[in-house]
C-alpha cells in the first residue's frame, strides 16, 4: 500500500508517524520536515499547487492520499487527486466549505435546524456592522469568513476592548478581504470552557476520538495573542475533567447531524471533522469546524490509536468505517516556539533537539514549522515542534512532557502551565461556577 501524506507540520508528522510501519510512505511538503524526511520518500513543493501534487501522486503510484492542512482542501486538492484515480482521506472542495466558508457552516445549522448553534450575522459592509453592534447588548466575537491560519478571530473582552473596537476590526476584515472574502461574521461571545472532538468520517458514519482541550493564548496564564495553539491535553476515558459523557455524546450528535447535512447540501464528507465546542450552561455549542485534524490536538490522539491508522484510512475511502479504538490514557502536548512568538526575532536560528533523550523518557517529538538543512534544524517565525507524552493521568503525562521540553535548546519558549494540575483545576472550577 502506497500512502501520500500532504503537508509540512507537526500534524502531518503525527499522521506520517502513525502510518510508517504499515505502508510505503511518501510525503509532499513545502519545507523539509526533519521528522517526516527520516521516515518517508518525499518531494519538496507547494502543497497548494494541487495539479503538481497530483502529478507526483500519479508518478509514484499512490493508493491513498491523506491531506493534512486546510489550504489545499480549499483549493480542491481532493477533487484533483480523485480525478486522477487516487482515493483521499480528506473532503472535496465543496464539502470542505464547512471550514473554508464560515457563513456556509452557520447557514447549514440554520437550514437543517442543527442544535448547538449561536446568534450570528454575516456582513459585507461596515455600515451594517455598526448598526447591528449599536443594537446588540452583548460582547461579540469577530471572525473573517475565510481561512486566516487560526489567527483572524478577535474577541471583545480579550483582544478587543469593546464593541466599538469590534466595529473597527470588522471594517479592517472587510476592506482588506481578509481570508479571501470581503465579509465578516459577528457572533455572540459564549461563556464556558472550550473543548475539541475530532472524528473520522466516511461520508455517513462517524468514529469520534478522545476529547482534547487546546491552549490558544501565547503566554502562561491564558494571556497574549491567540495563536495556532500552544499545547493541549486529553484525559483517561476520552472525556475531560469538566466534560461529562452526556456533554460529549451531545457534541457527537451535532457532528453527526452536520455530516448528514453536508451530504445533502454538497457532497459526502470523507476525512477528519474537527468540532470546536464551547461547553456552556446550556450544553455544548459549536464554535467552528475544521475540515482536518487540529494542530496540536492531532498529537494528543494519534499516538493513542490502537486500530492501525491505515485500516482507518481504508475504511474511510471504502465507506465501511466502524468503531476505532484508542488506548485508555491521558496525553499532554506542549509546543516549543521561538522566543517572543508570535512576534519573534529568532526566525532562521538553529536549535538543538535531543530526540534520543526525549524518546527515552517516553515522550515523542513532532516537528512543525522548522526546516532541516545541512547544518541542522532552523526555526521559522512560527511554532517549532510539539513534545507529547502519555500516562495514566494528565498529571503523569504533563510531568514527562515538561521534562522532555528541557532537551530542546535555543532561543525558544513553551507554556509550562499546559496540562498542569493547577490550570486543569482552574478549568474545572470555572465550569462549576457557570453551571451553578
Amino acid at each position: 500500500m502506497k500512502v501520500l501524506v500532504v503537508g509540512t507540520g507537526a500534524r502531518e508528522h503525527a499522521i506520517a508517524d502513525g502510518l510508517k510501519d504499515d505502508v510505503e510512505l511518501y510525503c509532499y511538503m513545502s519545507k523539509v520536515n526533519p521528522g517526516m524526511s527520516k521516515i518517508a520518500e518525499f518531494k519538496q513543493g507547494d502543497e497548494g499547487e494541487v495539479e503538481k501534487v497530483a502529478e507526483y501522486a500519479v508518478e509514484k503510484g499512490i493508493d491513498i492520499a491523506f491531506i493534512g492542512p486546510e489550504a489545499p482542501l480549499g483549493k480542491g486538492i481532493v477533487d484533483e487527486l480523485e480525478k486522477n484515480g487516487i482515493k483521499c482521506v480528506g473532503p472535496t472542495q465543496s464539502a470542505a466549505r464547512i471550514e473554508t466558508d464560515k457563513s456556509f457552516m452557520r447557514k447549514l445549522f440554520e437550514d437543517y435546524e442543527i442544535e448547538g448553534s449561536l446568534i450570528y450575522k454575516v456582513f459585507d459592509n461596515s455600515e451594517d456592522v455598526s448598526a447591528f453592534l449599536d443594537e446588540f447588548d452583548q460582547d461579540v466575537v469577530v471572525k473573517p469568513v475565510g481561512l486566516t491560519g487560526g489567527k483572524g478571530v478577535k474577541i471583545v473582552g480579550d483582544h478587543l476592548k469593546d464593541n466599538e473596537e469590534a466595529k473597527e476590526y470588522s471594517c479592517e476584515v472587510i476592506d482588506n478581504v481578509m481570508g479571501g472574502f470581503a465579509q465578516v461574521i459577528i457572533e455572540e461571545r459564549l461563556i464556558g470552557e472550550e473543548f475539541t472532538i475530532q472524528a473520522f468520517c466516511d461520508g455517513e458514519n462517524l468514529a469520534p476520538m478522545p476529547a482534547a482541550q487546546d491552549h490558544p493564548h501565547a503566554f502562561e496564564g491564558d494571556v497574549g495573542a491567540i495563536t495556532g495553539g500552544m499545547g493541549s491535553y486529553s484525559d483517561v476515558g476520552g472525556l475531560l475533567p469538566f466534560l461529562t459523557q452526556e456533554d460529549y455524546d451531545k457534541a457527537v450528535e451535532i457532528m453527526q447531524a452536520t455530516i448528514e447535512a453536508i451530504a445533502k447540501e454538497a457532497e459526502p464528507y470523507k476525512g477528519i471533522l474537527y468540532g470546536q465546542f464551547m461547553l456552556t450552561a446550556n450544553g455544548p455549542k459549536l464554535i467552528e469546524y475544521n475540515a482536518r485534524f487540529g494542530d496540536p490536538e492531532a498529537m494528543n490522539v494519534l499516538p493513542l490509536l490502537k486500530t492501525p491508522l491505515i485500516d482507518v484510512c481504508q475504511a474511510i475511502v471504502d465507506g465501511t468505517l466502524d468503531k476505532v479504538e484508542f488506548e485508555d490514557k491521558a496525553s499532554v502536548c506542549k509546543y516549543i516556539v521561538p522566543d517572543g512568538y508570535p512576534e519573534t526575532q529568532y526566525a532562521g536560528e538553529l536549535i538543538e533537539v535531543d530526540e534520543q533523550a526525549i524518546e527515552e523518557m517516553g515522550a515523542k517529538v513532532f516537528y512543525a514549522a522548522v526546516s532541516a538543512e545541512d547544518d541542522g534544524i532552523h526555526l521559522s517565525g512560527s511554532r517549532a515542534l510539539g513534545i507529547v507524552a502519555s500516562g495514566d493521568s494528565i498529571e503523569e503525562a504533563e510531568k514527562i512532557a515538561e521534562k522532555a521540553c528541557g532537551f530542546v535548546k535555543g532561543n525558544v519558549y513553551h507554556r509550562r502551565d499546559v496540562g498542569t494540575t493547577e490550570l486543569v483545576n482552574k478549568r474545572v472550577e470555572h465550569m462549576k461556577e457557570i453551571l451553578n
